[in-house]
């Protein structure tokens, strides 16, 4: 078990890193506040209730391959700074949405769905597309079984 003496000692021998968590820290939450309104205005209206069909599964050229490959990995990065801002200054959960909604994976509009369904999440997405002079997102209201859930 570490003393508070040592575990002081420890983050005297860190400084360095602290300053670049600091920075980084500073840099996600600058950019979540000039990039999240900007994509959250774009987002399509009835995104939330439009039938998502499974995509083709035929050879795709490689310029298709190289965007899905790195609007993949950038869904990642935004999730994992959103998992950071839950205990960073930022928009956590609407940048976790973001992410979720750039990435390809089984079970993804339902998941997209149920957060959006949160009150508070939609609140602020909306208010986002307000200020952007856009319309409101259209919503499902949950059906008995997702209101259970």
């Amino acid at each position: 078990m570490l003393s508070l003496t040592q575990l002081y000692e420890w983050f005297r021998s860190h400084e360095t890193l602290w300053v670049w968590l600091g920075i980084a820290s500073v840099v996600m939450f600058a950019t979540t506040l000039l990039a999240v309104p900007f994509v959250v205005a774009r987002i399509p209206t009835d995104y939330f209730i439009r039938e998502h069909k499974p995509r083709r599964q035929a050879p795709r050229p490689p310029s298709q391959l190289f965007w899905l490959v790195f609007k993949n990995i950038l869904g990642v990065i935004l999730l994992l700074a959103g998992i950071a801002m839950l205990v960073l200054p930022g928009q956590g959960i609407l940048t976790m949405l973001l992410g979720i909604m750039l990435m390809n994976f089984p079970g993804k509009y339902e998941l997209e769905r149920r957060i959006i369904q949160q009150p508070t999440v939609l609140k602020a997405l909306n208010w986002m597309r307000t200020r952007a002079n856009r319309p409101e997102l259209i919503v499902d209201p949950p059906t008995a079984d997702e209101a259970i859930r």
